[in-house]
This record gives structure tokens, C-alpha cells and sequence, in this order.
């Protein structure tokens, strides 16, 4: 598929998601690579105009210039920021007790820490991806105990056979804590999936993906 088709089907897809307004966001693609511009209203629909464009079929991949710009709110300053998100940690039930610390700059927040599972690290970037005045999220926490790379590997398989859309044209390779993904797919949402079973086992602290589309 060439560039114009690409960029084309990019801007239709962003016109048809609701909580963005398609006119702020620039769109430019070059050899299936898409650069977004422009700037939204929260942080949150940095990540969905992401994901919109993601998902489109002939995307290779995408470099995200975004920038968040609060429309009415006043600037929330840093101190007040890192005691909210502080707040909402303390009471999400999936984010183990005094797991992860964070530091608040100009209303980008960064996050260490260590969790046993993943979907507890994506649990935080999650709970404060909607809160005002968060501009930017540095996610550091590591993935911890590692398990066995012969038991990883042998549940992300069985993962993927599970799965109806998952091709069998993906190869899993284990090196310690991370998950090597190579081959090809027909479309993005089989690279979705892949990683996503990857991601689920527990131990996983980091996927390299090498998938190519077909």
C-alpha cells in the first residue's frame, strides 16, 4: 500500500474516533513509517490517536510528536500532580503496596519500582493517563522475579494457540526475562496479539518485536 493510501486511511480513522478532534493532529507518512503532530486536550488522547493509527493495515510503525495542551484547566503544579497520583496508586487494588515510587517534572511523571506481573505495570500507566495536568508518563518499573525462559515460552505458545487470530507463522524465542517475537503477520492486530500473550505470562520484563507484516 503507498504512503497517500496509508496517510489517507489514517486521517479517516482518526475522524471517526470520538473523544479526538481529527483537525488538531497532523499526519505524515513516509515508507509505511507515521508521524503524528499537532496536540490534544489530555494525555489520554495521546495514547488513543496512537492506537488509531496503529492499527491501520500498511502501518510499519509510528513516531508520536504530540504535544498535551489542557484547554481550561489552570496549570496544576508539580507538588499538587505527584500527590494525586500518588492517591490514586494507593487505592488501585491491582498495584502491590509501596511498589512503585514517581517523580512529577513540568507534569511528566516518572515511575519506578518493581511488580510481579506486567498487566501491574500497565495497571499504572493506566490509572493516571486520565488525570489532569499529566503531560507525559516515563513507565520504569521492571518485571520481577524472571521465571524460566522453557516455561515463558511454552505459555506464550499455548497462549497464541488459543487465540483464533494468531497465525502460525510467529516464532518465539525466551533470553532471560525477555520475549523475542519474529516472522510475519497479515495485519497489525496480529502483532497486537502476539505481544499481548507475551506480556501476559508472568516473569516477562520485556517483548522485542521482530514481526513483519506480509
Amino acid at each position: 500500500m503507498d504512503d497517500v493510501t496509508v496517510r489517507q486511511h489514517v486521517l479517516d480513522e482518526l475522524e471517526l474516533a470520538p473523544m479526538i478532534d481529527a483537525a488538531q493532529i497532523g499526519v505524515a507518512v513516509e515508507n509505511g513509517v507515521v508521524t503524528l503532530s499537532g496536540h490534544v486536550r489530555n494525555y489520554a488522547e495521546k495514547g488513543i490517536v496512537e492506537r488509531v493509527a496503529l492499527r491501520v493495515r500498511g502501518v510499519r510503525a509510528v513516531v508520536e510528536q504530540i504535544e498535551v495542551r489542557y484547554p481550561d484547566n489552570p496549570r496544576i503544579g508539580d507538588e499538587a500532580l505527584a500527590d494525586r497520583c500518588a492517591r490514586v496508586l494507593e487505592w488501585d487494588v491491582q498495584i502491590p503496596e509501596r511498589s512503585v515510587s514517581l517523580k512529577v517534572e513540568r507534569g511528566c511523571v516518572t515511575l519506578q519500582g518493581s511488580v510481579p506481573h506486567y498487566y501491574q505495570k500497565a495497571a499504572v500507566d493506566k490509572a493516571l493517563r486520565r488525570l489532569a495536568g499529566v503531560t507525559d508518563i516515563v513507565n520504569l518499573i521492571s518485571v520481577t522475579p524472571p521465571a524460566e525462559a522453557t516455561e515463558v515460552e511454552a505459555r506464550i505458545r499455548a497462549a497464541l494457540k488459543r487465540s483464533a487470530k494468531a497465525p502460525d507463522t510467529i516464532r518465539v524465542r525466551v533470553e532471560g526475562g525477555k520475549v523475542i517475537l519474529d516472522g510475519c503477520v497479515d495485519v497489525w492486530r496480529e502483532r497486537e496479539l502476539a505481544e499481548r500473550a507475551a506480556w501476559s505470562v508472568p516473569g516477562v520484563s520485556a517483548v522485542e518485536d521482530r514481526l513483519t507484516l506480509a
